[in-house]
């Protein structure tokens, strides 16, 4: 029977490790990334929606959802129990973090193994249900991520797995809310790197190899159509991004239309380049994890006023950033974009009913 694999893992070298084993293993594979707290809570919620969606266009396919290098309480498993019965689909989880051993002693589809690293017990169990790697071509990345993980540092992969771990940590160039499956592809080509390097070069000389490579290697994903510096190139896939997604990310303040990004940064350039290559886009507005925001326009539209109206700010009328009061972040993009037009909305309709929105509340 053919099977569909959700994947839900961490956002840490060995959450990505495990992802870039089960990439290569099945052909039909949606995988998804949470940080620990409310965002598991989140992922599993779209992951749960994606799985009826697809159970519902292919009745016939088996769904198995699979989680790795993140532990859950026994409420959460019973929760997903139930959610996945619905559906149907199957249940897997894979991980090695003590706090889940009481979980893992009620739920027969939770495998806990404090010795071995997420990426090391999902290696072993593909190559034992699915027959993965025959060869054991991945056995050394996976030794590496395992090293480091579980910090054996007699291991001689200790030191290369130093260099994956902030390899990893580093790769912050595509903020993971807006585009997940961008940056995911973005850290398991590093990983791929890497597993590379290790066949390449004798073990004593990979760490060096790799720390030397990353920048190029960095470069080369980032590359559209010229070579340019790295912060360049990163500019423009991220502008070019944008652009694609321009339609998801749309907002409007009193008539006028503009892109909302998440976290991207580098606002200036970027805000700039994208108005640019957008001549039908009015402003551009980047909002940080704490409501902070900036705002950038190409002589269409006195942003210094529009961040004075919603969120006390000012600035110059290309070029201007305020706050967003009461503001809530969120780890899914599309309930944050609502809320802020929601909240943009609602200021501009105070100061047309002659309320003053700077003293609401």
């Amino acid at each position: 029977m053919r099977q569909q694999i959700l994947h839900l893992s961490h956002i840490d070298l060995d959450g990505y490790g495990c992802q870039y084993l089960t990439k290569r293993c099945f052909d039909s594979i949606r995988c998804y990334n949470a940080n620990y707290g409310p965002e598991v809570t989140a992922r599993i919620e779209e992951m749960l929606r994606d799985a009826r969606e697809h159970k519902a266009r292919n009745p016939e396919e088996e769904i198995l959802l699979l989680i790795t290098d993140l532990n859950l309480t026994t409420k959460e498993c019973r929760s997903l129990e139930s959610e996945a019965m619905s559906v149907p689909a199957k249940i897997q989880l894979l991980d090695h973090h003590g706090t889940g051993t009481s979980a893992a002693e009620r739920f027969a589809w939770y495998t806990l193994d404090t010795k071995r690293c997420a990426t090391k017990i999902t290696y072993d169990w593909l190559r034992t249900h699915y027959g993965f790697d025959p060869e054991g071509a991945m056995e050394r990345i996976v030794e590496a991520i395992d090293a480091i993980d579980i910090w054996k540092n007699d291991s001689p992969y200790f030191e290369y797995g130093k260099v994956l771990l902030g390899m990893i940590s580093g790769a912050r160039e595509i903020n993971r809310i807006l585009f997940p499956d961008e940056d995911r592809t973005y850290k398991l080509e590093l990983i791929d790197t890497a597993r590379r390097i290790l066949e390449e070069v004798p073990l004593e000389e990979a760490p060096i190899v790799l720390d030397e490579a990353l920048h190029g290697s960095k470069k080369r994903f980032f590359l559209q159509e010229k070579n340019d510096t790295k912060d360049n190139l990163v500019a423009d896939y991220v502008t070019s991004l944008l652009g694609r997604e321009k339609e998801r990310l749309t907002i409007e303040y009193r008539g006028y239309k503009g892109l909302l990004g998440y976290n991207v940064g580098n606002t200036s350039l970027i805000g700039n380049a994208f108005l640019v290559a957008n001549p039908d886009y009015d402003f551009y507005m980047d909002v940080n994890s704490r409501g902070n925001f900036s705002l950038r326009s190409n002589d269409k539209l006195d942003v210094s006023a529009m961040a004075a109206e919603i969120g006390n700010g000012g600035g110059h009328p290309n070029a201007s950033g305020g706050k967003i009061e009461n503001y809530k972040d969120s780890f899914v993009y599309e309930q944050l974009r609502d809320s802020i037009q929601n909240y943009i909305d609602e200021k501009t309709e105070m100061r047309e009913s002659g309320e003053n929105p700077d003293e609401s509340g």
